[in-house]
């Protein structure tokens, strides 16, 4: 899309949904023999969840005590429960089980807990998963347990520094190879976590901590055996052991985010606590508000690292000498500064994760690798070798690498899934650079604002996951060329899940489209991140952006102005709905707008629309968000807030409509998905 348009027409205009939980990833499929050839990858009938092959990181990673690593119950059979019963008789069995939490639990007698076995994964399923009024305990010898996903919460008995209800939601005596993921953890009666006597090789990460007294203890003991990792955290009114190491060898702690918020009735007493004879490394952690925020004994060590102070007090110690984690495991450090908005956004339980969605038929992977060691060596060849008009799911299992090509998918070739295998988004990019005005080789023209996307979808129910998809247009080394837009990625049809990416480019990144303005196309993404400046996410499409972070940036001049969405929506559609994400970057303050209307073509009849709502933004958005476009008012559009927070955010004005609670009842991710539940295939 343009940056400026003519002026056309003007026009004037005259119940809190649960999201359904989506199903998680498969990566294994069947398939009838020989339809891409002898090297098609194939397995039997039903999908396996990517997330019960999930293994954990950190500390919980390493090769110790005759056991290799912390996988749960991986290869054991799949249960779901719905009862304490049920989850108490897998838990405790002696074979290995992953056990799938599909609703709420409530511990009887309160305070219970359940003492779990060896080669456990306890999960909830998306965001049904709920464990209240106790919790689990792993005794001496227990190994290789993961427990994932789950909100326990709630055994709180009145009584706020509680001497007498040791009810914690995990607690673990002698225990060993531990990963606690994606849960929230709050309002318990003593501690959210108890990692205690010798337990090691333990990864707390991805965690919502809140609302309790005593978060998170380490220690109980002069022992100094603990090997521990506590990383992407998010702990928030919580007044102590937040956490509180007690002689641990090893404790690696980053990327956490530690919050108090002035006004509320808990108030921090410190805190990241380094005692007795621990070795702690601190690294670009986030403190806002704590007091105290990092404490140690004269006997401990603690070592700092790019971490963020931001409105705390008191204490902030560090000494001492430094472990290299490194040598024991890899890991990547995201930017402190970063840390609020991606754990705001990301922490806690997973609508993705748990579920056990199965294909309503038999599937096939194809395999890219740019180094020639798979069937394909572009992503283009394995999109072509999909037979037209498939009717079931094509996995395009993409290795790591950077694949400077164009992607088109066509019309004609749906369920179709492109799937990076690396580690992390980063390892696998898809990346060009045609603009807007960039000239065809074949000398017909110019590719134009949609054809210069580097991967272009036009097929129904496609999904993309662990990618990278960039428009690498270089604006300053051709201001001479007319048209800079230069999208990464268009969707130009229905039911389209993007789940863990990220979109990066400037002037339209994101062309969230449909097949036609009479064609209903429907988007959800998810845990992901686009960046650009102008209108970089804009389009026709009914989209929802959940749970990502959308990074603002500087034009090629430096210079800090710009757009976020430019929606095009049809009239009697619904346009975009941005939730439960965050807007950052690094760009001047007051000098982003939310949105435009973008009527394409100066069309009258259309009723642009985007909402933001439980959303943080930056100080870079202005006051007054949205703003006109070619000669269209944005009042005469639908443009809104919902409960956001954050320096960006603001109180409801002429210039600034804010929904009503009843109105943000008929705003969210159902109504917007309709009949649709993104299930990742």
């Amino acid at each position: 899309m343009s940056d400026t348009r003519k002026p056309r027409h003007r026009r004037r205009r005259t119940t809190l949904a649960a999201v359904a939980a989506l199903a998680a990833g498969t990566l294994a499929y069947g398939t009838d023999a020989g339809l891409f050839g002898a090297d098609t990858q194939t397995s039997a009938a039903a999908a396996t969840a990517t997330w019960a092959s999930d293994t954990a990181d950190g500390f919980a990673s390493v090769n110790s005590l005759g056991q290799n690593g912390t996988y749960g119950g991986r290869g054991g059979q799949t249960v779901t429960v719905r009862t304490l019963a049920d989850l108490e008789k897998y838990a405790t069995a002696s074979e290995p089980y992953v056990i799938v939490v599909a609703g709420t639990i409530n511990m009887d007698p309160v305070g219970k807990e359940i003492k779990v076995a060896s080669d456990k994964t306890i999960i909830g399923s998306g965001t049904s998963g709920h464990i209240v009024g106790g919790g689990f305990f792993l005794g001496q010898g227990v190994h290789n347990v993961i427990i994932r996903n789950l909100t326990i919460r709630d055994s709180y008995q009145g009584i706020w520094n509680d001497k007498d209800h040791d009810y914690d939601a995990v607690q673990m005596d002698g225990a060993h190879h531990v990963w606690i993921d994606h849960n929230d953890l709050r309002h318990m009666a003593d501690g959210l976590i108890d990692v205690r006597k010798d337990s090691t090789n333990v990864t707390v990460s991805w965690n919502r901590m809140s609302n309790n007294n005593k978060t998170f203890g380490i220690g109980w003991t002069e022992n100094v055996l603990t090997d521990i990792t506590i990383h992407h955290n998010w702990i928030r009114e919580t007044e102590q052991r937040n956490p509180s190491t007690d002689n641990c060898a090893h404790a690696h702690l980053y990327n956490n985010y530690l919050e108090d918020t002035a006004g509320t009735g808990i108030t921090s007493s410190y805190g990241n606590y380094s005692r007795g004879r621990t070795s702690m490394l601190l690294e670009n952690s986030y403190f806002q508000g704590f007091r105290n925020p990092v404490i140690k004994d004269s006997t401990a060590s603690l070592v700092q690292r790019g971490n963020v102070f931001s409105g705390t007090s008191g204490r902030n110690e560090s000494g001492g000498t430094a472990f290299d984690p490194k040598t024991y495991y890899a890991y990547t450090l995201d930017q402190a500064s970063e840390v609020p908005a991606l754990l705001r956004s990301q922490a806690g339980p997973r609508s993705t994760l748990g579920t056990t969605a199965t294909l309503s038929a038999t599937a096939t992977t194809l395999t890219v690798a740019r180094n020639g060691s798979a069937q394909f060596s572009t992503i283009q060849a394995a999109v072509n070798a999909v037979p037209a008009n498939n009717t079931t799911r094509t996995v395009i299992s993409i290795a790591p690498g950077t694949y400077r090509e164009t992607v088109k998918v066509p019309s004609n070739k749906p369920y179709i899934t492109f799937q990076g295998t690396g580690a992390g988004r980063k390892d696998t990019e898809i990346v060009y650079n045609n603009a807007a005005g960039t000239p065809k080789p074949d000398g017909s023209g110019t590719y134009g604002t949609s054809g210069s996307a580097t991967v272009a979808v036009e097929a129904d129910d496609f999904q993309a996951r662990n990618l990278t998809i960039t428009n690498d247009f270089d604006e300053a080394a051709n201001q001479s060329l007319s048209g800079h837009q230069a999208v990464a990625l268009r969707t130009a049809a229905d039911r389209i899940f993007l789940d863990s990416l990220i979109i990066n480019g400037d002037q339209d990144t994101l062309l969230l489209d449909t097949a036609a303005k009479d064609k209903l196309g429907r988007v959800y993404v998810t845990n992901s991140y686009v960046t650009g400046n102008v209108d970089f996410v804009f389009g026709r499409a009914t989209a929802v952006i959940d749970r990502s972070v959308l990074t603002l940036k500087k034009r090629w001049n430096g210079t800090s102005a710009g757009y976020l969405t430019a929606p095009s929506t049809a009239a009697n559609r619904k346009g975009f709905l941005i939730t439960r994400s965050a807007v950052n970057g690094d760009v001047s303050a007051a000098s982003f707008y939310l949105g435009r209307p973008w009527h394409a073509g100066g069309d009258a009849t259309l009723d642009p629309q985007t909402t933001v709502r439980d959303t943080t933004l930056s100080a870079a958005v202005k006051s007054t968000p949205w703003t006109d476009m070619s000669g269209f008012s944005w009042k005469d559009d639908r443009f809104a807030e919902y409960n956001n927070t954050g320096p960006g955010a603001g109180p409801a004005s002429p210039d600034r409509p804010i929904l009503t609670p009843t109105q943000a009842a008929d705003q969210e991710i159902t109504d917007w998905l309709g009949d649709w539940t993104p299930t990742a295939s």
